[in-house]
């Protein structure tokens, strides 16, 4: 505190004409300008601070001017409050052009011929589908929360890249306020693939929006030289939203090296902390298969054939609790699982099998509150990102008809993030544990510990930067021999291919800094980062300060255009100090990334806990 009023005055002191008045507020370090323009106020200073060298360092680093959220329109939820209880009047969508304009100029044109092309090649989105995908109505009462809601619904749909509700009062009647929609497609259009090894390897081509009417299709060859059939393909359609009822539809067929077999799935979940009801139903049929779905992370050299069923339904719970809380949410799930198993690996000598035939039943009982800071260049390279708040909290009991021996199963899971009021930073933490329990006592355990942690933004050199830090720690319990953790895992040590540190236990930490840069080319956006990865692994019995400690540190370059649909390329150089001898010490990386996501706090249907 001291130190911040020490700057303060040494940065005022410069100023000639003594003319920018301004207080400090005692119980924090926040600068409050009595000027209109609180940004004129920090260019001033920043000004006045930039002509001495010692200031120019003290205010990098203990001065924050405000987020650039008014020439951004991050539009926030006092914002919409400012308009609440008006009655919404007429509802208009504009689709802006993928390359070109952008909401702070809806006019604006692209002069670039590939552009110019590509604008013309895009199908926009259709305005029934952004309709169809609005909880607000014409008539209705304006509700703060349901647009806060509904923006960011629209942002999270693959075909989106942005969106801004611009409210502005009807000229003849003052209780109305007319909604203008401002939707910016991305180019839906794209193309993946990779080369694993001189053996093996994919290509694809995918569409998020095909002809503008929101459904997905994706197509992919996949080849391998030694393994048939060499050349299989695989397909994936789904469509969101169907009929406006908020269920999405999914199916897809593959028939390749890895794999052979379909699966359809519908899926509701609970958008809106309002919402009173989700479900899902999945079926899968494997003819032959490495893993029991593309999310796990357990192989089997021998080809796997089976059947897996999956259902859930979830209610929302009127207790009376909180009731003056509009965000918080009590939920009452059931879930079903079946398996059966036509194909599999022999069980171990110990008649132990982790691909067993069972019914599986969950129910659970969540409580959570959920609501959204609005932010920019955390995940994303300048497009609204919508950062969560809240807690989801959730007992889980299940009974596992199995036909190696019938067992229950209970995990307690807790959650919460971003809780601090008025803080630049973001931060998640998790604490999970729960088991089986069969006669002979627990097994397949575990407990589970995350830390998430996201810098302010800061500045260094001119440059924008965050910094972000992740803990992890998990431990198994009377785990199968096939369930291993591994350092290679995402979470883990970046580039770390080592299948031999294996174990029931693993601590890892990771350290990034990111350097957006403010120049792009063709509007491809790029990130310096620099990393710094720490990871142990071993038996469940014995400390884990007391294994092998293995590190990866190095720098890389991401490139982004957010107008394409496409993953984010990245460079990467790592060096391994101390590596096992299945890992080279150092290593060099090209490849697609997917954005991270926040976590929701959404509630969810009930599942067990995943090891790995």
């Amino acid at each position: 505190m001291k130190i911040a009023w020490i700057v303060v005055i040494l940065l005022s002191s410069l100023s000639l004409s003594g003319k920018d008045i301004f207080t400090l507020n005692c119980d924090s370090v926040d600068v409050v300008p009595t000027m209109k323009d609180p940004g004129v106020f920090y260019d001033s200073l920043q000004m006045k601070a930039s002509r001495h060298r010692v200031t120019k360092w003290l205010y990098g680093h203990m001065i924050r001017p405000p987020k650039e959220s008014g020439n951004r329109n991050l539009q926030s939820y006092e914002y919409y409050r400012s308009f609440e209880n008006k009655t919404i009047g007429s509802i208009t969508i504009k689709s802006l052009d993928v390359f070109g304009p952008d909401f702070s100029d809806t006019s604006k044109t692209t002069d670039i011929w590939i552009e110019k092309m590509a604008n013309k090649l895009h199908s926009s989105s259709n305005l029934y589908v952004i309709r169809k995908n609005l909880w607000i109505k014409e008539g209705q009462t304006l509700d703060p929360d349901l647009f806060m809601d509904n923006e960011r619904l629209l942002r999270s749909l693959p075909y989106l890249q942005d969106v801004r509700f611009i409210l502005t009062p009807n000229p003849i009647n003052n209780n109305l306020v007319d909604i203008l929609i401002l939707t910016k497609d991305v180019f839906s259009l794209g193309i993946s693939g990779g080369i694993g090894s001189i053996h093996r390897g994919e290509i694809g081509v995918y569409d998020k929006n095909i002809f503008g009417i929101g459904h997905e299709i994706v197509t992919k060859l996949v080849a391998h030289t030694d393994k048939v059939p060499h050349v299989g393909f695989e397909t994936y359609y789904a469509v969101n939203n169907v009929r406006g009822n908020f269920v999405n539809f999914s199916a897809g067929y593959s028939n390749t090296y890895l794999r052979e077999g379909f699966f359809v799935s519908l899926e509701r979940d609970f958008l809106r902390p309002q919402s009173v009801y989700a479900g899902g139903l999945t079926a899968l049929r494997n003819f032959r298969a490495d893993k029991i779905n593309l999310n796990d992370y357990i192989t089997s050299e021998f080809p796997l054939n089976y059947l897996f069923l999956d259902a859930w339904y979830g209610r929302r719970l009127k207790l009376g609790i909180n009731p003056n809380d509009n965000r918080f949410q009590i939920n009452l799930s059931g879930r079903i699982r079946y398996t059966t198993f036509y194909d599999r690996p022999l069980p171990d000598v110990g008649n132990n099998q982790f691909f067993a035939n069972s019914t599986f039943y969950l129910g659970s009982l969540s409580f959570s509150r959920r609501s959204y800071d609005r932010d920019y260049l955390v995940y994303s390279y300048g497009i609204t990102e919508d950062i969560p708040k809240g807690y989801l909290h959730e007992l889980v009991l299940g009974y596992d008809h199995n036909e190696f021996g019938d067992r229950w199963y209970s995990h307690v899971f807790l959650s919460t993030g971003n809780l601090f009021k008025n803080e630049p930073f973001y931060f998640y933490t998790s604490l999970a544990v729960g088991s089986f329990w069969s006669r002979s006592g627990p097994e397949q355990g575990m407990a589970d510990f995350k830390f998430n942690f996201i810098s302010p933004m800061f500045h260094i050199w001119n440059v924008q930067a965050r910094q972000f830090i992740n803990l992890n720690y998990t431990l198994g319990v009377n785990r199968f021999e096939i369930e291993n953790l591994l350092l290679r895992n995402s979470g883990g040590i970046r580039g770390f291919g080592s299948r031999s540190e294996k174990g029931k236990q693993r601590l890892t930490l990771n350290v990034e800094n990111v350097f957006f840069q403010k120049k792009s080319i063709l509007n491809f956006k790029t990130a310096l980062f620099s990393f710094f990865d720490l990871g142990v692994v071993g038996p469940a019995d014995q400390s884990i300060f007391k294994q092998n400690y293995f590190t990866g540190l190095g720098v890389g370059l991401r490139i982004r255009n957010e107008n394409f649909i496409f993953k984010t390329i990245q460079l990467r150089l790592a060096f391994y100090p101390y590596h096992p001898g299945d890992v080279y010490p150092i290593g060099f990386l090209f490849d697609e990334v997917a954005k991270s996501k926040f976590y929701s706090f959404q509630p969810r249907g009930p599942e067990p806990l995943r090891f790995e």
